[in-house]
């Protein structure tokens, strides 16, 4: 054979020599012939940039994930029809890429439906206007348009070879999403389409394995698997088919209006441990990285900019300490159970009320998970002849049958206090000044200011005619009243949502809001009106378009009526203008305009600076924060807009809309099943104040800052702001399980190693500075408010300095061989919190 024929032959196997069969068992996902225990994390690519993709994906790497998984965004990639974008953050194979780079999978979801919070649950609106269709059911033009897309991102993928099957890192794909909460509505129709579904994607021919996530009824040759805070007590609809978990949610998502929630993390270690406890092998977090609804990609309505999701990693690309450090542990424990977890069922049996054991035993290999599912006790079981003592509402998990490496409401993990510092020092934050000099402006004018606009007798529904071009649509009248007017004229206007502004002759007679519960308004403004022409202007808006629901396409959103003037007559007529001629206008001026580039011209800096106004874009430079901590915008003094930073949007800001206090509590306790609404935070503030600006938006100087406020601000009193870490903390007892790192396979002397706490500043050129807190003995409080309690070692504070100071991380040994015994026959425990700074040779 000639040499240049042995290269194309080479050309041709090499590619196949590294490709990676995924197929499944009943126990587990099978990679090349090996049954696999995966640990995966959701990160969505567009919900960050592509240059902080490599990082996150690295931490989540670091933090034990095996999987990364993402939905695939439709209008993200199909505004217009047949008009594909893959650039930027929609980069979706250098994202697919990028996860390869570090090592990790994929798991696809392509959907093409994703819910996700996101506009209109990831459908672009040209579908709507398709003749005769009808979304998520056995409906030709929707098949035609779904199957299409489908096939256009496998294609994609497969260019790229991307496919396990081809050497790549996708591992699995998801057809459909969570249908089966809802598919009862669409009555048989539902189930045809299901098993459609089911057929188009497995003839793509991947060469990996499909999944439906909530659908019972998912056909033989798709995996169904589980969402929701739980999945211990799930089971595949087939014995032959795997028990996966593709959504944890590690929280929940903001929403304008709402608390921040929060999931502790002795929960969240709790329930993933009772899954692979009972025979799970693959678990998902929903989200690891939430990130930030960019631009008007939220969906809702009513849901916030920030999708943090109290994430492991959180929406800047910090990690989120104790949540990332304790799930780190838990995911080394449950590996460390991987060769008895794949090769055997597991043997649960009872230990007493609300306690179980489950091992997985087979041949010499055997793991053991003790659980107490007890929302108050604490309990001490006996097993295979030694005594456990489980707190409430925990798994212990046994790697060896014997020792207890980790009890998940045990955290050895550090903890961690970040927060935003604004503007100290012109040297730590941007030089945008709180002078009115340094801003210009442009008022968005009243009514119908375009010449695309039109008219036609009664109200329209605003998705309709606008098509999601803008959140704004103009409702324009002009309107005579000849008759006696009355004293109390009130303009009555009834909405499907989601908020509204009502102008009479060119002034604001009033606003209104709905909410995520109720986002329809039904309200009545009382108004000035003359003898004469009087015009009414009513600007209509909708903040993220619904997301989620059967027929959700079908809600439609804007001012339907009926619309009235109450009061005429002395009180007496009511004058119904719904079926008058109204005039209709898309979208702003200063929209067409482009003013959110900032380039435009015509923007005035010479008169009286307006504040506290509606209908306004403002303008300023700045330079971008020093240093590499993420930035963020204040909007503190703002009403509601949007905001763009060198032309790109950080989304739509709200700092008025105040949480309320009804979902509150005092305190969080962790034991106990999780919901949406348990463990809410900053009830009774603001929503969100602050809006995540990436590096990436920025140039080192003259950035330009364009808002539109709708409602009325001050814009001398935003700030920018930088994110830093305030103190690292520890609490560990000297009944924790040793650090999980020390395991090794002489397990023999595994109880003599023994607690300790454990101090790692983040940054790698960072040391531990200083010493805020140690106490030994029984201390109270959480990080940034620890406390001594009744009794506290008098060598606590210099033995931890001794230790810690100067070095990136140090451990101290929880124990009164360390520290003496301030207290006999009292369990002890070590708190500490500390600061970090850079040393001196990285100042």
């Amino acid at each position: 054979m000639r040499a240049f024929e042995i290269v194309l032959v080479l050309l041709w196997f090499l590619p196949k020599m590294f490709c990676t069969n995924v197929d499944y068992d009943h126990r587990a996902l099978v990679i090349d012939g090996k049954r696999r225990v995966l640990i995966s994390g959701s990160i969505h690519y567009p919900r960050s940039t592509p240059q902080m993709w490599p990082d996150l994906i690295q931490k989540s790497k670091d933090g034990g994930l095996d999987v990364i998984e993402t939905y695939v965004f439709w209008n993200l990639h199909e505004p217009v029809k047949g008009q594909y974008d893959f650039d930027g953050r929609k980069d979706l194979v250098k994202f697919v890429k990028a996860v390869a780079e570090a090592g990790l999978y994929v798991h696809l979801r392509i959907g093409p439906y994703v819910c996700a919070e996101w506009n209109y649950g990831g459908f672009p609106l040209w579908l709507h206007f398709i003749p005769g269709i009808k979304f998520r059911t056995d409906n030709e033009p929707f098949k035609a348009e779904m199957k299409r897309f489908t096939a256009k991102i496998v294609d994609l993928m497969k260019q790229e070879k991307l496919y396990a099957s081809q050497g790549g890192p996708i591992i699995l794909s998801q057809i459909e999403n969570e249908y089966g909460d809802i598919d009862s509505a669409y009555g048989s129709a539902g189930k045809s389409y299901i098993n459609w579904a089911a057929k188009m994607a497995t003839s793509l021919d991947t060469g990996v394995p499909w999944v439906m996530c909530q659908q019972e009824d998912a056909p033989d040759s798709i995996i169904n698997t589980c969402n929701g805070f739980y999945c211990d007590q799930f089971t595949p609809n087939s014995n032959t088919k795997p028990k996966m978990w593709t959504e944890n949610w590690s929280a929940w998502y903001l929403l304008f209006g709402g608390g921040f929630p929060h999931r502790p993390v002795e929960d969240l270690a709790f329930a993933v441990a009772r899954f692979f406890q009972r025979g799970g092998t693959f678990q998902n977090y929903y989200m690891y990285h939430g990130g930030t609804n960019f631009d008007r990609s939220t969906g809702g309505p009513f849901i916030a900019t920030s999708y943090d999701f109290d994430a492991p990693i959180d929406e800047y690309g910090i990690i989120r300490q104790p949540k990332w450090g304790h799930l780190k542990d838990l995911h080394k424990a449950v590996k460390l159970c991987e060769e008895a977890l794949i090769a055997t069922e597991p043997k649960i049996t009872s230990l007493g009320p609300n306690l179980e054991a489950a091992v997985y035993k087979t041949g010499s290999v055997c793991a053991a998970f003790l659980a107490n599912v007890d929302t108050k006790s604490d309990k001490t079981v006996n097993f295979s002849g030694n005594s456990y003592h489980l707190p409430a509402w925990s798994v212990s998990i046994l790697p060896d049958c014997k020792n207890v490496v980790l009890n998940t409401a045990k955290i050895n993990s550090a903890s961690a206090i970040s927060n935003f510092v604004t503007k100290s020092s012109k040297e730590d934050i941007s030089s945008l000044e709180t002078s009115s000099s340094k801003w210009s402006w442009i008022n968005e004018p009243v009514g119908i200011s375009k010449d695309d606009i039109f008219s036609k007798t009664g109200l329209l529904e605003q998705i309709n005619i606008t098509a999601d071009r803008s959140d704004y649509l103009w409702y324009s009248l002009s309107v005579d009243l000849k008759d006696d007017l009355g004293s109390q004229t009130v303009l009555h206007i009834e909405s499907l949502g989601h908020a509204l502004h009502a102008f009479v002759n060119g002034k604001l007679a009033g606003s209104h809001t709905g909410n995520k519960d109720k986002p329809k308004l039904n309200v009545d403004i009382p108004i000035k009106v003359i003898y004469g022409n009087n015009q009414i202007d009513l600007l209509s808006l909708t903040v993220g378009l619904q997301n989620y629901g059967a027929f959700f396409d079908r809600w439609g959103a804007g001012i339907t009526g009926p619309v009235t003037l109450k009061g005429l007559k002395n009180g007496n007529n009511t004058l119904d203008l719904s079926s008058q001629k109204w005039t209709y206008q898309v979208g702003l001026k200063g929209e067409d305009l482009g003013l959110s580039s900032g380039s435009s011209e015509g923007w005035n800096s010479q008169s009286t600076f307006p504040k506290n106004q509606p209908l306004i874009w403002y303008k300023t430079n700045f330079d971008a924060p020093s240093g590499s901590n993420p930035v963020a915008i204040d909007f503190t003094g703002m009403g509601k807009g949007e905001a763009w930073v060198n032309g790109q949007s950080i989304g739509r800001y709200w700092p008025t809309y105040v949480a309320s206090n009804a979902d509150c509590t005092d305190s969080c306790n962790y034991r106990g099943p999780f919901t949406q609404t348990k463990c809410h935070m900053n009830c009774g503030k603001p929503s969100q104040t602050l809006y995540h600006v990436p590096r990436s938006f920025l140039k080192p100087n003259g950035n330009t800052l364009v808002l539109f406020e709708e409602n009325g601000g001050d814009p001398t009193q935003i700030a920018f702001a930088t994110k830093q870490l305030e103190s690292l903390c520890a609490h560990v007892s000297d009944s924790h399980p040793p650090q999980i790192d020390l395991w090794n396979q002489d397990t023999t002397s595994w109880g003599k190693v023994g607690p300790a706490l454990l101090l790692n500043c983040p940054n790698h050129n960072q040391v531990i500075f200083s010493i805020k807190f140690a106490s030994y003995g029984t201390p109270l409080g959480t990080c940034g408010n620890f406390y001594r309690g009744r009794c506290s070692s008098n060598k606590a504070l210099s033995i931890v300095k001794k230790a810690c100071i100067g070095s990136r991380s140090c451990s101290i040994g929880v124990s009164t061989d360390t520290f003496g015994d301030p207290c006999r026959g009292v369990p002890k425990s070590l708190a500490v919190e500390a600061t970090c700074a850079y040393s001196h040779t990285d100042l």
